[in-house]
């Protein structure tokens, strides 16, 4: 299973009832951070989650709502004794942007990994999930990402039984291992049937509507989206500053056939997202407003 929380749902200001972008997952024992807007850390405790266990932040961009509260969230990681690596994903020019914020924090007590992103799609594993970095169209160079996480096909007793594939070794095959038994090899594609259904989850900010979007969501449990603008006259607003209405997010989550949509990064003079929700749905029916801390838990179907 996936925990996922909508730590902050706002764009370009924090308000008092709206921290800045910024989104967790927890997956078996590990965390993963996309984007760290202002008050990030607050909201993570808020929720009653832990910082420590973040293996890996994703940055879309460097707009100040998307990093500004990476400073004090390695702070607090040194402060509570962290010696893990920390690994940071993020458009070119990565490490030069971290490090000038990091003036504040010049000795952690952990390594930080840079891996910066040069080429329109990358793919990175990390703790049993995959997660595709596709480059969007915003003012500077912005990526969106897919957090997949595989499921293996069932393990068929029969035909274990039927290659007198000893018992002892039925866990390792199911876990994907090769085995060797005297003169014999086992495989896993032996005993396992299709690969089963995934999770996945799709999070995309400040952008345009490209087709890469929908593409990269297809098939998503849940897609969170952008959409800044809810006013239908705001169109000319999206496109002039590279950014969404909630209509143009309906329609890439229709496209992509997604089960549940989430809009995000409200602009800040967008104060109730709920009386557009009728008109969007009319669009896309699984479309919902996101709100700070709103949380879900993706699980694989039976």
């Amino acid at each position: 299973m996936l925990d996922v929380c909508l730590l902050g749902c706002g764009g370009m200001m924090p308000l008092p009832k709206r921290y800045l972008t910024a989104l967790m997952v927890r997956y078996m024992g590990s965390s993963l951070l996309i984007d760290c807007g202002e008050g990030t850390q607050v909201t993570i405790r808020e929720k009653g989650w832990s910082v420590n266990p973040v293996d890996m932040i994703c940055f879309t961009h460097y707009h100040g709502d998307h990093i500004s509260g990476l400073p004090g969230l390695l702070l607090s990681m040194g402060n509570s004794d962290r010696t893990e690596p920390l690994k940071l994903v993020g458009p070119r020019g990565l490490e030069k942007y971290v490090r000038s914020l990091m003036v504040i924090a010049p000795e952690l007590p952990f390594e930080i990994e840079f891996m910066e992103l040069t080429e329109n799609e990358h793919t990175i594993t990390s703790h049993g999930m995959i997660i595709e970095a596709f480059k969007v169209n915003h003012g500077i160079t912005c990526y969106g990402y897919s957090i997949s996480i595989p499921r293996k096909g069932m393990f068929d007793v029969a035909r274990a039984n039927e290659a007198q594939i000893p018992v002892k070794y039925w866990n390792a095959l199911q876990n994907g291992n090769e085995v060797v038994c005297d003169d014999k090899v086992f495989t896993p594609d032996m005993v396992l049937g299709p690969p089963r259904k995934g999770i996945k989850l799709t999070y995309c900010t400040d952008t345009r509507p490209v087709p890469v979007i929908a593409e990269k969501a297809s098939g998503s449990d849940l897609f969170i989206c952008e959409g800044m603008y809810g006013e239908e006259d705001k169109l000319s607003n999206a496109k002039e500053k590279k950014h969404m209405t909630f209509y143009e997010a309906a329609e890439l989550a229709k496209k992509a056939e997604a089960k549940e949509m989430w809009l995000t990064h409200y602009s800040p003079s967008l104060i109730n997202p709920e009386q557009y929700m009728d008109k969007v749905r009319k669009i896309f029916p699984g479309a919902k407003p996101g709100k700070d801390r709103k949380s879900i838990t993706l699980e694989f179907e039976d």
